[in-house]
């Protein structure tokens, strides 16, 4: 067992359009850095970011709490925190702070837990932010690569993705909510036609065998939702004018970033992806907006950087 540990892991992409809830893609934008310390009792919270330094307000604090009365661990744990993904953005910024903190616990205590576990455990601490448990991005930042969430029971299936898959996002400059995955949950229906539902499901079956073929405009074509993002996207200054700009300049698929505001453009390491990034950033700048662009890959899960 060891005293000390320190694990990073990525930001990611969740929903990728139809998969609401299911779909999550690790992606190498940003890190969240964990570090956690052996002490005789009690849990505390180190960090120079703002976040709640209240282990049951802080994701990290939550999964380390919970794990410490489900292994019946008697140890106290310090946990420093850097954050490197920006909050409320729709990249998973409290579930990889959850993956991070999960790993290195795991490694910590020796546990040896298996990978559905991990994420579970994980996704518990999604409450302290979100409101309730979901698993998407936590499954993405624990496992990396594409992954689908099923559950009752958690069951994550996790698939590589093509290696010349590049995204490229579009950051708004706008506040958001302190609670923002709470209060763009609020906004999705609580009664969808039938024929929506078969249209995302066929959409996100589209998905699942683009990234099982490799096949980028297959996946691409298929990254369309008529359900959740027609009702985000008024919160959202330009998101119609963003992805169409994103689609004219070459982009395969166009949505929002998890509960955004970021929107994401999925492409070919071959397009000309400063081009894509640029015609978002006009799209925002129709709308009276400034935009950070990032362009990016899949990423590997959380991984340990130190001992």
């Amino acid at each position: 067992m060891l005293s000390k540990i320190t694990v990073k892991a990525p930001a990611s992409t969740a929903n990728l359009g139809p998969g609401f809830d299911v779909f999550g893609l690790a992606i190498d934008a940003f890190f969240d850095e964990i570090t956690l310390t052996k002490k005789k009792n009690g849990i505390s919270i180190i960090t120079n970011d703002d976040v709640p330094t209240n282990p049951d307000d802080n994701t990290a604090g939550l999964v380390v709490k919970n794990m410490l009365k489900k292994f019946k661990i008697k140890d106290g744990v310090e946990i420093k925190i850097k954050k490197g993904i920006p909050s409320g953005f729709g990249m998973g910024s409290s579930a990889a702070s959850a993956a991070a903190t999960v790993i290195a616990f795991d490694k910590m205590f020796g546990l040896r837990l298996d990978r559905n576990t991990l994420v579970e455990l994980a996704g518990s601490g999604e409450k302290a932010s979100a409101g309730t448990i979901h698993y998407d991005n936590v499954a993405a930042s624990v496992l990396g690569g594409f992954v689908i969430v099923r559950t009752n029971p958690l069951n994550v299936i996790k698939i590589q993705p093509p290696l010349n898959l590049r995204m490229c996002i579009a950051v708004p400059e706008i506040q958001v909510p302190k609670k923002k995955t709470k209060v763009s949950r609020a906004v999705i229906p609580k009664k969808i036609r039938f024929i929506d539902s078969v249209t995302n499901l066929s959409n996100a079956a589209g998905i699942v065998a683009g990234f099982m073929k490799k096949d980028l405009n297959l996946l691409g074509d298929s990254i369309k939702d008529v359900i959740v993002e027609p009702a985000r996207q008024h919160m959202i200054p330009g998101f119609a004018k963003v992805k169409e700009n994103a689609l004219r300049a070459g982009a395969l698929g166009v949505t929002i970033s998890g509960a955004g505001p970021s929107i994401i453009a999925f492409s070919n390491s071959s397009a000309d992806l400063m081009k894509i990034s640029s015609a978002m950033s006009k799209g925002f700048a129709s709308a009276n907006t400034k935009c950070k662009t990032i362009i990016c890959k899949p990423s590997n899960g959380a991984t340990v950087i130190r001992k």
